[in-house]
């Protein structure tokens, strides 16, 4: 599949497939309903606790003609950042929901550009890059910005994200971390507010990631953002 000549979104949004599971379902239903609204003011106010976001996109190493999955793209925000540092990559954005990916259509559109971003209403977990983008090819980068710590199905979506990965691609991952780092009483509220989002900092998803790579399926460096705020990860997959 050729670059197309501007930014876009599919005017098609594929459906989840038939097979979704129930719990699967209610949780697609649930980002639907907390994002019907909030979706409107979702960049304007996110830009002060998500941080790090804009160093991320720096940091992943992008080539010509890369293809790019941001799990749960959201209002399509980094996409559209990500299209300015690199216009030759090829765009991919999933998100659980209908929503949100309505808004990312409408701002892909506003900010209409050379390349293009093909969006799809997926659960992570469901990933496959031929059936849900029909991708010959496994992605060359795959990241997740803030969105692992809102997935309770989280490490079916790191597996599927490394099942879908290019033996020479990379994973990123930016998300909440333990604020070990910053004033105790800071950290108590911050998390307490994050929770009324459904947000939630795991500790064992680093943990997790840990034993991928004694099981010798990947490999990982985790740096600190603001005193342990966030982390960010870059995973490559470990030579066969």
């Amino acid at each position: 599949m050729e670059c197309s000549t501007s930014i876009r979104s599919t005017d098609r949004l594929p459906p989840m497939t038939d097979s979704v599971l129930t719990s699967d379902a209610v949780h697609a239903d649930h980002m639907d309903r907390m994002y019907r609204y909030t979706r409107h003011v979702y960049d304007a106010t996110r830009r002060y606790y998500l941080l790090g976001r804009d160093r991320l996109l720096r940091t992943m190493v992008i080539r010509a003609g890369d293809s790019v999955l941001e799990m749960g793209c959201g209002t399509a925000r980094n996409l559209i950042k990500l299209h300015r540092l690199h216009p030759q990559a090829r765009l991919f954005g999933l998100d659980a929901s209908q929503s949100m990916l309505a808004t990312a259509a409408q701002s892909l559109q506003r900010h209409e550009r050379t390349g293009s971003v093909e969006l799809r209403h997926c659960l992570a977990e469901q990933l496959h890059h031929q059936t849900v983008f029909d991708l010959a090819r496994p992605f060359d980068v795959i990241f997740f910005s803030y969105s692992l710590s809102m997935m309770p199905t989280w490490p079916q979506a790191i597996d599927a994200a490394l099942a879908n990965l290019h033996p020479q691609g990379r994973i990123y991952i930016i998300d909440f971390w333990d604020q070990a780092g910053l004033p105790g009483l800071f950290a108590a509220a911050l998390k307490r507010w994050l929770a009324l989002f459904h947000v939630h900092y795991r500790p064992e998803l680093l943990e997790y990631l840990t034993r991928l790579v004694r099981e010798g399926r990947c490999q990982i460096n985790v740096e600190s953002i603001g005193g342990r705020y966030a982390y960010l990860a870059a995973i490559s997959k470990t030579p066969a």
